[in-house]
């Protein structure tokens, strides 16, 4: 092993980006190698350069704006020569990427196509670098599919991208990248949009082709348990500087910088709340203190939106006809109480219908059948006129911020439009509240005046998050909201959502698949699995107390941030999910549920479902 020659080694990269304010350095002088068979993780907070390194292999980097201003990429194309990345031409580059280095990007949904089937994207580098025939790409592309645990693999290569959940999406990302066997795999926070059962899957998944296939890993994440389980060697770097680099045991038992310190401390663990009845704020380093923080406790809870039986299911269309064929039953007669100024918490996989929950809740998608009230109005009821008075109590929050902001204006402006579609204050009572809401979410003043592009995922994460904020909602609905944040940053935006409860009693539906995060900031939590909650209770009741199979399962599949505990093992059994999808006249049986203590419900399995 130890005679090995490095499969890739950055040598004193240096990268800058040319912005309206002058140069600014993305990368300065690191320098670090990966072997074949190794994983090493690059870790640090947006912004840190993590990924730029990564865009800078690939030569990506150039695409963003960005310049190689310095330093050496050496890279063993597995020809018995090692080339400088940094001077190949682009043909060269092109032949290069996707055949040798593969990349798993972190936004699935920018990283595919929309307007070419799973498929086509599946095949085209197998086709382009393997030469294979159409026939024999698709065979593969097959095979890979099943390899990423996707069910039902060949309808999917006949789908677009839009059909499928974020977790589908992000298991084609990972499927292409890995299509023609790269020596080099890039994974750029590759299990960021994923559930912890398939998280637990793809990381074994990467973690086998490493040892089999002697794969090169470079993975970039700034989620600490996943270093713990997936590193050899963790790099950690901070604002384009390499501040600390060893073996993974010794970044978690003996960091020896402050800034690593504090990032193993800004994780959440599973467990942290044992035994606590009320969520609480992080226990963050600001200045050198640490505050303890206060319980939320709500003393007089009310209830502020009663959801009942809500089902919502979308049409399968097939034939030349495009006549529905099948339903996807993705929201089952589902029912929950949310209390003013507490946080109810939705959990599951991908495409178990937790998004789809939320957004039916605000008629963004209508649901077939229920109710829900919000504060004494049924919303399902309202005209569209009166449904756009109701939003203003009712705000989300979604999983990819990029998606949702508006490339082609300021933040100042993002955040304004709410305020003035709505005739909210003046002019200058506007620009107040807008600088005030800044200041709320830790973000300079300086910032009103860039575009989406200019900010990291984290700053744009807090845009959406003070734009929801606009209105004064009294319900704000987090859809994933801080899925994709790292550690540290995650830690202040689910500390500052627990900070505007406090302050402002607002009231949250919190969607999320990360059970660590969960755990923190819920009142009550709901898990939901195949689009029907199968146990609800307090966060109580349903961590320290978990009755159904599936709630324990998900508990089971989070990693631990301690690399000593090692989880991945081929012996995860991932049972495939069952489809969602029924024939048009199936009837879905009602949800019944048995108390196990006060509040505490269990869905009863009919027979039928064995």
């Amino acid at each position: 092993m130890l005679d090995e020659k490095p499969l890739v080694s950055i040598e004193k990269l240096r990268v800058e980006f040319e912005t309206g304010d002058g140069v600014v350095v993305g990368v300065k002088d690191v320098s670090f190698s990966i072997n074949p068979g190794e994983c090493v993780c690059v870790v640090g907070e947006s912004g840190s350069g993590k990924s730029v390194s990564s865009l800078s292999l690939m030569r990506l980097v150039e695409f963003g704006g960005g310049t190689i201003a310095g330093g050496r990429l050496m890279f063993d194309p597995g020809d018995g020569r090692v080339i400088d990345l940094a001077q190949q031409s682009t043909p060269a580059m092109r032949d290069i990427r996707g055949n040798q280095i593969g990349m798993i990007f972190q936004e699935p949904m920018t990283a595919l196509n929309p307007v070419f089937t799973v498929g086509d994207q599946l095949t085209e580098g197998l086709i382009v670098h393997r030469g294979m025939t159409k026939a024999q790409a698709r065979a593969r592309a097959l095979e890979i599919l099943r390899q990423v645990r996707i069910p039902e693999p060949e309808r999917r290569l006949d789908q677009y991208p839009h059909e499928l959940s974020g977790g589908m999406r992000q298991r084609v990302v990972i499927a292409i990248a890995m299509a023609c066997e790269p020596r080099l795999l890039i994974c750029d926070e590759p299990t960021t949009a994923l559930d912890v059962t398939i998280q637990a899957e793809i990381l074994a998944l990467i973690d086998r082709l490493k040892r089999e296939k002697r794969i090169a890993v470079l993975f970039i994440t700034h989620d600490m348990a996943v270093v713990a389980q997936m590193a050899d060697r963790v790099v950690v770097m901070y604002r384009g500087n390499k501040v600390e680099e060893g073996p993974v045991e010794q970044i978690f038992e003996a960091p020896q910088q402050d800034y690593t310190k504090m990032l193993l401390a800004a994780v959440p663990r599973l467990g942290e709340m044992t035994g606590k009845p009320a969520p609480e704020r992080m226990r963050l380093m600001r200045d050198g203190t640490v505050a303890a923080p206060e319980p939320i406790i709500v003393a007089d809870p009310k209830p502020l939106l009663t959801v009942e039986n809500l089902t919502t299911r979308f049409a399968v269309k097939g034939g030349l006809l495009r006549r529905t064929v099948a339903r996807v039953h993705a929201v089952e007669d589902v029912s929950f109480t949310i209390n003013a100024g507490e946080t109810l918490s939705l959990v599951g996989e991908s495409g178990c219908g937790k998004s789809t929950c939320g957004r039916s809740i605000l008629r963004l998608v209508e649901p077939e059948s229920g109710r829900v009230d919000l504060g004494g109005t049924d919303i399902l009821a309202l005209s569209p006129g009166d449904l756009r008075r109701a939003r203003r109590d009712m705000q989300m929050i979604f999983q990819d911020p990029f998606a949702s902001l508006d490339p082609h204006m300021k933040l100042y402006d993002q955040v304004a439009e709410p305020m003035e579609n709505f005739g909210i204050g003046s002019r200058s009572e506007r620009r107040d509240r807008i600088a005030a809401l800044f200041d709320r979410v830790e973000l300079p003043r300086s910032f009103m005046r860039r575009y989406p592009h200019e900010m990291s995922g984290g700053q744009r994460q807090r845009i959406a998050i003070a734009r929801a904020l606009a209105l004064n909602p009294k319900l704000i609905i987090a859809d994933e909201a801080v899925s994709a944040l790292d550690v540290s940053v995650q830690a202040q935006v689910l500390n500052l959502l627990m900070e505007l409860q406090q302050d402002l009693g607002i009231s949250m539906l919190f969607i999320s698949h990360d059970m660590a995060v969960v755990e923190r900031v819920s009142h009550h939590v709901g898990v939901m699995y195949l689009g029907r909650i199968v146990e609800i209770g307090t966060r109580q009741q349903v961590f320290e107390n978990p009755q159904h199979n599936y709630t324990r399962q998900l508990m089971a599949a989070v990693p631990v941030a301690d690399p000593r505990q090692k989880k991945i093992s081929e012996d995860l059994n991932f049972k495939p999910i069952p489809s969602p999808i029924h024939p048009v006249d199936y009837q879905a049986v009602p949800s019944v549920y048995r108390e196990v203590a006060p509040g505490h419900k269990v869905l009863v399995e009919p027979a039928t479902h064995h």
